[in-house]
């Protein structure tokens, strides 16, 4: 048996066998620059294993990730963070837990719980808007005590602005109250590699998903779910092969696999480096640009990112940005970028001349919620232009990825606070839940 997966993908490439399987392109691309990939491309075939009864060379590689990571047990995902959401879900529905989450979730997180029909406590932020509210640990506190057990705590953090949230007294919080707590580090892979460990689970929960994709060398969708208890593993395999495709992607299962090998070897002093780096540029900048978030792979400034953003396009050396709104502009790093990269951020920042930020509309006041999640999401709608869709009912929420963090979510009636924070953020139209006639 080979040794690993990419040793497997190179030995059968090099066969030149007849492929009578999957995929129909048979390892032949029309374009040279794919040949390669068509090339790696397979499915399950004798010897490559299944990912989601994986007792092979791909349960071997999951081990590996657990250890460089220091976790109990990791799985890995080819579709995602959003299918490690939906697993993680899935074990809370299983357990019977109250799910307790800020308002800051990933759409991801909204549908989730509109398959799993699963109700949603929500914190409002006790400041700031739905990218980056502030939320206090007395209102976690407030939401545990106000729920029967059991329970679970649900966070992003990262944020898409790069704010981290305080793991390690949610967790001890949690602990508290026998409830478990579930992490979407999907914007922190690196978090892991930094010179203090910051990873979730290291620092107390009990669950998270690592996005390899955004800020590690891995190819989009490849992703980690992670657990403290490796005796878990079992369960969340059975969830994800509920959601997920019974044909994942081996392209992007190799890339997982050398992602690993890279943090188990130089990866850890390239993160360090890239947030070194990172920082000096952000001192260096002080006096001509406000940057947010306490991440060091977010690149978060506060101005107005639509006309920031559009400078940077018209660039000799164009710059495209991850996420730009009428308040922050953000770049995501990465460990990979040379010396050569980061000089031409400066140059770019050096270059650009930055409009003010406009201040967001603080996250409304809790709203009416008149039909659950389910009901809601799943039910027949119609598209509205806002000035039309006041005190309707959400529907299945469409909001653009990034930053895909739902203004208001399905169910709830749609106050005129809420479609001003919608109008501010560019939202045209909205999905509301079709009347009877």
């Amino acid at each position: 048996m080979c040794k690993n997966l990419t040793a497997f993908l190179q030995q059968y490439a090099q066969k030149h066998q007849f492929r009578g399987h999957m995929p129909g392109h048979k390892g032949k691309s029309f374009s040279p620059e794919l040949e390669t990939a068509y090339t790696f491309d397979i499915t399950e075939i004798h010897g490559a294993d299944s990912l989601f009864e994986a007792n092979g060379i791909l349960q071997q590689a999951e081990r590996k990730t657990a250890e460089v990571y220091g976790v109990g047990g990791t799985c890995w995902s080819a579709g995602g963070s959003t299918l490690c959401i939906q697993a993680m879900l899935a074990r809370m529905k299983a357990e019977h837990r109250i799910i307790i989450a800020p308002r800051t979730v990933h759409r991801a997180f909204l549908n989730s719980c509109i398959l799993l029909d699963l109700p949603v406590k929500w914190i409002y932020p006790e400041s700031g808007g739905f990218l980056d509210g502030k939320y206090t640990l007395t209102a976690f506190e407030q939401a545990l005590q106000e729920v029967n057990f059991p329970a679970c705590v649900y966070l992003t953090s990262p944020d898409y602005s790069g704010n981290v949230q305080n793991i390690q007294e949610i967790s001890a919080l949690c602990r508290k109250y026998q409830a478990k707590l579930l992490v979407d580090n999907a914007h922190g892979a690196h978090r892991a590699f930094l010179p203090e460990n910051q990873h979730p689970i290291i620092l107390g929960a009990d669950y998270c998903c690592d996005s390899a994709h955004k800020t590690l060398p891995a190819l989009t969708g490849g992703a980690f779910l992670h657990m403290r208890n490796s005796s878990e593993k079992i369960f969340f395999k059975q969830n994800m092969q509920l959601f997920g495709s019974t044909s994942p992607s081996y392209l992007i299962m190799q890339s997982l696999e050398e992602c690993t090998e890279w943090l188990m070897h130089s990866g850890k002093k390239a993160i360090s480096e890239c947030a070194q780096r990172a920082e000096r540029l952000k001192q260096k900048f002080s006096g001509k640009y406000i940057f947010l978030g306490n991440d060091p792979m977010h690149f978060t400034i506060q101005a107005n990112g639509e006309n920031l953003a559009e400078q940077m396009r018209n660039l000799a050396v164009p710059i495209e940005c991850e996420y730009a709104d009428k308040s922050r502009f953000v770049i995501l790093l990465s460990p990979v970028m040379t010396e050569k990269d980061f000089s031409q951020l400066e140059k770019a920042l050096f270059a650009c001349e930055p409009l003010p930020a406009e201040t967001p509309p603080e996250c409304p006041s809790p709203m009416e919620q008149s039909l659950s999640l389910r009901e809601a999401g799943l039910a027949e709608f119609e598209i509205l232009p806002l000035s039309e869709a006041e005190n309707r009912i959400c529907a299945a929420v469409q909001v653009p990825c990034p930053p895909a963090v739902p203004i208001a979510v399905s169910g709830e009636k749609l106050s005129p606070e809420c479609l001003a924070v919608m109008e501010f953020y560019g939202v045209q139209t909205v999905a509301v839940v079709k009347e009877s006639i």
